[in-house]
Formats: C-alpha cells, sequence, structure tokens
C-alpha cells in the first residue's frame, strides 16, 4: 500500500521490478546483430612492408633486366668505344661526342625520317585491314568464323625467321612465285627480276610481311570488342537508316575508341623495333638503304665496331619513342577522365 500526501491509498502494481538499494542500474543487453567478423578466419589486411616485400621478386627481376641493362647502354653512350678500345679493354669517356656526331650525321637523319615513314605506313594497313577483318569476323557464321579464325591464329604464330624466309621465296630472283605470277598475267621484264634491288622495294617487301603477321593480333582483339557491342545499338542505327560506315562512325568507333587507342599504341612500339623482320630480309640492303633505327644502330656496333655510337643510337631511338608515346598516354588519360 502507498499513501500519497492527499491522503488516498493505492496499492503498488505486482508486475514492477523490484528497486535495488543504492545499486546502479544495468541496461539491457542489445539484441542487434553483433559485429560481423572479418572475412578470412579473423584476420585483417597486411600492413606496414608486408606489401612492399610481396611485390620486391618481381621489382627486383625487372630492374635486373630492363634497369641495370638500360643504365650499362646509357654509360656505353657517352664513351668512345671501338674495336681497338674493346680489345684492349681501355674505355675512354667521351662526353656528348656520340650523341653530337649523330645530330650532324644526315645519314642518321634520314635513318629517323625512314623510320616514321615505315612505322605510318605499317600501323595505318594493321589498323584499317584488321579492323576490317574483325568486322568480317563478326558477321560470318560459326563455321566459317572458326575457319578465318584458326587461319588468323596460325599465321600469328609463325615464327617470324621462318615467315621471312617464306617471303624471301616468294619474293626470289630465279625460282620466285611473284615472277611466275607476274610472267603469267602477261607483264614483261620479269625474267630473274630481283624485287629487292632497291631500298624502297625491299622496304615494300618488309611492310607486307609485318602488316600480314600484325594483322591476326587486331582483328582477334576487334572481333572480341564487337561483342560486347549491344545488338540494340545496330537495330536502333537501322531504324534510323544509318548505312553501314555510319553505324561504324556514330556506334562501333565511340564504344572502341579505347580499344583503338590501345591497339594503336601497341602498334607503334611494335612495328618502331622491329627488327629481325628487316634485317633477316636482306640485312638492311642494299647499300643500308632499308636500315630503320635499331637495325642502324645493329649495323654500326657489331658490323662497324663502333659502339659507343651504336649505344647512343639505342638511347636517341628510346628517347624518340617516348616522345611519340607521350601523345597517345595523353589521348589514353583524356579517354579515362571522359568516362
Amino acid at each position: 500500500m502507498t499513501v500519497h500526501s492527499q491522503g488516498a491509498v493505492t496499492s503498488a502494481p505486482q508486475d514492477a521490478p523490484p528497486k535495488s538499494d543504492g545499486l546502479p542500474e544495468t541496461p539491457a543487453p542489445a539484441t542487434g546483430p553483433g559485429p560481423t567478423p572479418p572475412r578470412g578466419g579473423g584476420k585483417s589486411l597486411p600492413t606496414g612492408w608486408l606489401p612492399y616485400l610481396l611485390v620486391a621478386p618481381a621489382v627486383l627481376a625487372l630492374a635486373t633486366l630492363l634497369l641495370y641493362p638500360l643504365i650499362k647502354n646509357v654509360i656505353l653512350s657517352l664513351q668512345d668505344i671501338n674495336k681497338i678500345e674493346f680489345i684492349q679493354r681501355k674505355y675512354p669517356f667521351a662526353g656528348l661526342d656520340n650523341y653530337t656526331e649523330l645530330l650532324g650525321d644526315t645519314n642518321f637523319w634520314t635513318v629517323v625520317v625512314r623510320s616514321f615513314g615505315f612505322t605510318l605506313a605499317n600501323v595505318a594497313l594493321i589498323m584499317v585491314l584488321g579492323s576490317l577483318i574483325g568486322i568480317l569476323l563478326n558477321k560470318l557464321g560459326k563455321k566459317m568464323r572458326l575457319v578465318l579464325s584458326m587461319a588468323l591464329v596460325m599465321a600469328w604464330a609463325m615464327p617470324i625467321v621462318a615467315s621471312v624466309q617464306v617471303f624471301r621465296w616468294l619474293f626470289d630472283e630465279q625460282f620466285g612465285v611473284m615472277n611466275w605470277v607476274m610472267r603469267t598475267a602477261g607483264f614483261s621484264g620479269y625474267e630473274q627480276h630481283n624485287w629487292m634491288e632497291t631500298g624502297l622495294s625491299t622496304m615494300a617487301i618488309v611492310t607486307i610481311l609485318v602488316v600480314w603477321g600484325s594483322i591476326p593480333f587486331v582483328a582477334l582483339n576487334m572481333y572480341a570488342g564487337l561483342t560486347t557491342v549491344g545488338a540494340e545499338l545496330y537495330e536502333a542505327a537501322r531504324m534510323d537508316g544509318a548505312n553501314g560506315w555510319q553505324t561504324f562512325w556514330k556506334i562501333v568507333f565511340p564504344n572502341l575508341k579505347p580499344f583503338f587507342l590501345i591497339t594503336t599504341f601497341l602498334e607503334v612500339i611494335w612495328v618502331f623495333k622491329a627488327f629481325t623482320q628487316v634485317y633477316a630480309m636482306n640485312k638492311g640492303g642494299p647499300d643500308r638503304a632499308s636500315e630503320i633505327l635499331p637495325v642502324f644502330a645493329y649495323v654500326e656496333g657489331q658490323s662497324q665496331a663502333h659502339y659507343g655510337l651504336a649505344a647512343a643510337i639505342s638511347v636517341l631511338t628510346i628517347v624518340i619513342l617516348v616522345i611519340v608515346m607521350s601523345f597517345y598516354f595523353r589521348l589514353i588519360l583524356k579517354q579515362e577522365e571522359e568516362q
């Protein structure tokens, strides 16, 4: 019973919890879900030096295989080393004399212009023909697509030296297939015609070889990229009355722009440093008229025994390639920002 000041008597509720004498009340435990334990058996992500230790072997391997030879090559380009110095094991310091000699040599600039022209022609043909074949793969049925894909892979997988020998046989002066084809077609003057008589004709044959070997990479990548373009986009273009060229330029190219940028980037690097095809075809001849920068450096270093000068040529080749590629890096970064 509880007596209020007004004198009214009320009864205490029977279900009220008893109060403890002078002790604080303990709150009831929360009934919600507890904190989720981290995955992987309760282990947290690695911190500190552990991530760096994990990537250290890869970084060390790259530094050993790439950085160390590059540094040694730069040092060699600053030395005047020819055959006599190499035999006597004398490495006199020449400073920038090798670079000064190269930059003032008209033959060097002729090779630079030839290298850029060779790269431009090859990359343009590779990208255009490879893209067209990629579109063809996307249009063919399953059986014909399989046959064409296998042919492209076989051409791509052929070793470079073997493909060079095949092309040398095709354009052989005495037993070449091309001379027979030209005579059969009624053209005169192709009895034992020398297709590698001039540097321009030699570069044309090498261009055919490089384009033939590089088209499969672009075509297969193009086909893979086209499979990501939705069919509804083509249907919408057809409903709007767009033709094939308009569909490619308005639908395919914007969706595959990153593919074109990165593929062109890779092709420029591969073609610019093409060595085996040019050297194995005619060793940069005739009279060094088909040399590009990698072949020019090799001939100066191995045939002429101008080792310091050859190292300077290779360093300048890297610098030129980095300058050219910087424009593509800017395009790629701009494309990423737009996305």
